[in-house]
């Protein structure tokens, strides 16, 4: 397939005009998603969380569909039919939107954002031939019409392993609470060391509270003498370990000047976290933190606010949407169209969709120098680069 990047012709253009598809209709195949007429108006659906119980949902709900027409303002040559649905943030009536968008002449729906509801959004339509682009970062729902656009841990682990192997830091040890969260994180950074030619210097996992967190403490130091780890893979958060923990392991001996620290979530939120001795000199990703702000910037000219912190995700959709239909060709939203190699330029960055289900996004490496973040290695272009 012979795909590119275009350049920016104007704010965020980049973002909507991910890639133009030469050869769309040669090489993607006939299923796996509705036809379309590219010179008519795409009914698309927004399914959000309105009406939910939850105070916040509303917020959010508003910065996804404020988000969503930011995108189809900025587009060229292709025009876009938006249709809101509310989910209530409840899989029920996801399913009902999601079926009644459909009746209604949605070809594609986009959202929502929580798993359960994303997952029955997806079962309700997947007869109909309808492909979801679900704000979930969950990707145990990935898969088959199911699609998640959230970042996800594999995203983040994949980046800093390959960075700490080109660094010259392949040995890690992994560290991770005995939960949910941490039991995924750990799954993430496995598969990213067995991918990324690292090597496993062990992992130690820790109850999630502060006397599991102490206990630990002393086996850590242990595993990473014993194996002659380069780096420790952190999981936690700063509302869970990651305050005692990284002021724990110095004061053990693992120095952050001799072993790198790197986490799998990002250490600049909240901004207090950089205040943090420990987290010094540690690595995390983030996305590309000029993009970030461009749009944090249109959105706050548009509406008179910042966006959601996953409001941007609404934008990346109708992106992709909207460069596939640009294309021209009546199967630009077929699951082949959709996961084609070359990705698209979302507002936080490169990303792509991928046949399982799951995306990839191009991230920066930073680091915390003197209680500020510094990025250390830029979010990559385009696909096929560093750190990808």
């Amino acid at each position: 397939m012979l795909s590119f990047f275009k350049p920016a012709q104007r704010f965020l253009k980049g973002a909507v005009l991910g890639l133009s598809a030469l050869t769309l209709a040669a090489c993607l195949p006939d299923g796996g998603g509705p036809t379309i007429s590219t010179s008519n108006p795409v009914p698309v659906a927004l399914l959000v969380p309105k009406g939910s119980s939850n105070s916040g949902d509303a917020v959010l709900a508003q910065s996804l569909e404020n988000a969503a027409k930011l995108a189809i303002a900025d587009l060229e040559g292709v025009q876009i039919d938006l249709r809101i649905y509310p989910t209530a943030g409840d899989p029920t009536t996801a399913h009902a939107s999601a079926v009644q968008a459909v009746n209604e002449g949605a070809k594609i729906i986009i959202g929502p954002v929580f798993g359960e509801a994303a997952n029955a959004a997806a079962k309700a339509v997947a007869t109909r031939n309808i492909n979801v682009l679900s704000f979930s970062n969950n990707t145990s729902i990935a898969g088959g019409n199911l699609f998640v656009l959230g970042p996800t841990f594999q995203n983040t682990a994949d980046r800093l392993v390959n960075y700490s192997v080109r660094s010259g830091k392949p040995n890690i040890l992994v560290v991770h609470a005995q939960n949910e969260s941490g039991r995924l994180g750990k799954v993430a950074i496995d598969a990213a060391i067995a991918s990324q030619q690292a090597q496993a210097a062990g992992s130690v996992s820790y109850q999630f509270s502060q006397e599991g967190v102490i206990a630990a403490v002393s086996q850590i130091k242990l595993t990473a003498d014993a194996n002659n780890a380069d780096a420790i893979f952190l999981t936690s958060n700063t509302s869970g370990a990651l305050p005692l923990m990284s002021q724990l392991l110095p004061e053990a001996g693992l120095s952050p000047a001799t072993t790198q620290f790197m986490g799998l979530t990002r250490w600049d939120i909240p901004s207090q976290t950089l205040e943090l001795p420990g987290v010094q000199n540690g690595w995390f990703a983030l996305p590309d933190p000029n993009l970030t702000q461009q749009f944090q910037t249109r959105y706050a000219q548009a509406y008179g606010g910042l966006p959601h912190p996953i409001g941007g995700l609404a934008y990346d959709g109708i992106a992709a949407i909207g460069a596939l239909v640009e294309a021209g060709t009546s199967n630009a939203l077929t699951t082949g169209a959709l996961t084609q190699g070359a990705g698209f330029q979302g507002v936080n960055g490169i990303f792509r969709l991928r046949a399982d289900g799951t995306n990839e996004r191009g991230l920066a490496v930073a680091t915390i120098r003197d209680k500020k973040v510094v990025i250390i290695d830029p979010a990559p272009q385009r696909f096929g680069g560093a750190g990808l």
